[in-house]
């Protein structure tokens, strides 16, 4: 397993929402900044000692900043390691609403997730630099919550982008059903991943693999739904 110092990049793990300042204004930039360095610190210090052995108040003293500043960018002590929720959000919800007219939704989230795949993304789970960070989440029942929480928000996510997109009624059950079946067939993937990579495989060996089996479970939902 990697030692926590391989995780200067905090970025790059999967907590870590990377910046995109393009197109940004000056307080836009700054703003990104501030919420970036309380997220490396909080991260390289849950790294260290184990999410529940940190406080707030030191992620603040470690970033520089207030505890209130702190709480401004991230309401939840937990958000400050699991900071990619809103990312996947915004990612399943995009996927639906800019798809090709010949793609069905759960399609447009299986390219996605393909695409973070190739890229090696944290969102996609494949690679050896995410030990670490999962071995905290699995050793604080606290994040395993909200990560479950996560996944419950980006299912929300997708089921509303569905409906605007299929046009459905209030009544209509399609969307929930078709929603929590795509990110069923995710989330299988991506645990995959994970317990790959906790058990000592490393990424590049079984990247193929994992390929394949998104291709599987994605496959399994669209022949469920009658896609």
């Amino acid at each position: 397993m990697e030692d926590h110092k391989d995780h200067k990049d905090h970025s790059e793990s999967p907590g870590a929402r990377q910046p995109s300042p393009q197109g940004l204004t000056l307080r836009e930039r700054k703003k990104r900044q501030t919420r970036q360095r309380i997220s490396d610190a909080a991260t390289e210090l849950f790294c260290a000692r184990g999410f529940d052995h940190v406080t707030v108040a030191e992620v603040a003293e470690a970033a520089q900043v207030s505890a209130m500043t702190v709480f401004n960018y991230f309401p939840r002590k937990e958000d400050l390691f699991l900071d990619r929720i809103p990312e996947a959000v915004e990612l399943v919800g995009r996927a639906v609403r800019e798809r090709e007219p010949e793609h069905s939704p759960t399609e447009a989230v299986r390219r996605t997730l393909l695409e973070l795949h190739d890229q090696r993304h944290p969102l996609a789970g494949v690679a050896d630099r995410f030990v670490n960070f999962w071995q905290v989440v699995i050793d604080s029942p606290a994040l395993q919550a909200r990560a479950r929480e996560g996944v419950e928000e980006v299912e929300d996510a997708l089921a509303r982008a569905i409906a605007e997109e299929c046009g459905a009624g209030p009544g209509d059950e399609g969307p929930r059903l078709a929603a929590a079946l795509t990110v069923a067939a995710y989330r299988t993937a991506y645990l995959t991943a994970v317990r790959r990579l906790l058990a000592g495989e490393r990424a590049e060996d079984f990247a193929d693999e994992q390929r394949a089996l998104i291709h599987r479970v994605f496959d399994a939902v669209e022949r469920a739904l009658g896609q």
